[in-house]
């Protein structure tokens, strides 16, 4: 397993992903033998800090949710968003904020709640998931699924991500079985293969079998059949998606780099028909030639800008808060420390100009600044005073500068 470069993480730091993997199981070795082909179950974990039953009672009662930060569902159907929702009152009347009233009464009757993106709504999970996002390289969303006892939310399906199971409450029976489609695109979802899903998970044997109880976590990788079932009392747990990037992704972004080549965007013939083999087989070998060809000439530099814009974006950085930050800038001074913002993905590189690419833009500073910048862009905590190359006014120039574009926070 490779640590990602321009993320300012240490080699052996990956503490969310650790959190994740049984602590007897080397991250490496996770990486090799485990990582998208095999699922996992570890013990020993403690999830107590990310989410427990009263979480989701005040994200439910206190914090005003709206669709769709909340499903609800029973033996695998969705209930409508009206049976749960409605405007909050005075100053509130949005119709579709969460009613805990009625999330209550249909838990009562046994539906399972599934509080979804808690990587954008709950603190300790937001700080989570930047992390695992940073840890494993791959965009994370988290959800929720509190299950009432002997219940169960979903059948057997797959889904088209990987997955970390965190049980945090109660006591969860789980299924695990080998895939019928294997490593499943993001339009290629279970229901495409629903009765070759039911099959299997009816007439082969499990890979894993097992329950889950608080602490233990589960790696189902895409495309692995999987279901639970609530035991005794309420069950908790919270369902970690890696959005896994693919080859493929390559090759779609290989082909949209076809459009600049203008014998590919030219017409086919007048009256030609797309769906006659023999048409076709008059332009195939000649279109095949020319994106070969574009394909073969395209260089790693012309491609990674594309992959940056497509796959930085799918997490966000550390949260900022606008107004500390605001006062941070205004009061920056020799001594102050400063650091990376954690889980900002960026790719710096030398030369006249200094050229710091991020998600969304990038930024040219001047050429004897790339030491002062390489130091800021380690992770580590630094000292402004204490950076290379410049001098102490060029300094508090620089690093104002990157506190303004949000590169750089102060602990």
């Amino acid at each position: 397993m490779i640590p990602v470069p321009g993320t300012g993480l240490p080699p052996d730091g990956r503490p969310a992903l650790r959190r994740c993997v049984s602590s007897e199981l080397d991250l490496d070795e996770f990486g090799r033998s485990y990582w998208g082909s095999r699922a996992l179950l570890s013990h020993g974990g403690d999830y107590g800090d990310l989410f427990t039953l009263q979480a989701a009672d005040e994200l439910l009662s206190r914090r005003g949710l709206r669709t769709p930060f909340l499903r609800l569902a029973k033996d695998g159907a969705v209930v409508g968003d009206n049976q749960f929702t409605g405007p909050g009152g005075a100053g509130a009347e949005i119709g579709d904020q969460v009613r805990d009233d009625k999330v209550a009464a249909l838990f009562a009757s046994g539906h399972t709640v599934v509080l979804q993106a808690l990587h954008r709504t709950w603190p300790a999970l937001v700080d989570f998931a930047t992390q695992l996002s940073t840890d494993a390289g791959h965009p994370v969303q988290i959800n929720a699924y509190i299950t009432p006892a002997e219940s169960q939310g979903f059948a057997a399906h797959y889904d088209v991500h990987d997955v970390f199971v965190l049980q945090v409450a109660g006591e969860k029976h789980w299924t695990v079985h080998e895939p019928v489609h294997v490593d499943p695109l993001r339009n290629q979802p279970w229901t495409d293969h629903s009765q070759a899903v039911e099959a299997a998970a009816r007439d082969r044997a499990p890979v894993i079998d097992d329950v889950l109880r608080p602490g233990d976590a589960l790696y189902v990788p895409r495309g692995f059949l999987h279901s639970a079932k609530a035991l005794g009392g309420v069950s908790a747990h919270l369902t970690v998606g890696l959005h896994t990037m693919t080859r493929y992704l390559l090759v779609q972004e290989l082909a949209a780099l076809a459009a600049d080549e203008p014998s590919l965007r030219a017409a086919l013939p007048l009256g030609f028909d797309p769906g006659d083999p023999a048409q076709l087989a008059t332009v195939l070998d000649e279109v095949a030639s020319l994106l070969t060809k574009k394909i073969e000439q395209t260089t790693p530099d012309e491609l990674a800008p594309r992959l940056r814009r497509r796959t930085w974006s799918g997490n966000r950085p550390a949260p900022l808060p606008p107004l500390a930050h605001a006062a941070a800038i205004a009061s920056l001074a020799i001594g102050t420390p400063v650091r990376l913002r954690p889980g900002l993905r960026f790719h710096l590189v030398e030369g006249d100009p200094v050229r710091l690419q991020l998600p969304d833009r990038t930024i040219f500073l001047p050429k004897a600044t790339y030491p002062a910048v390489e130091r800021l862009c380690s992770g580590a905590d630094v000292k402004v005073g204490d950076l290379p190359s410049l001098d102490a006014p060029d300094q508090l120039v620089l690093v104002r500068r990157l506190l303004t574009e949000a590169v750089l926070t102060i602990p």
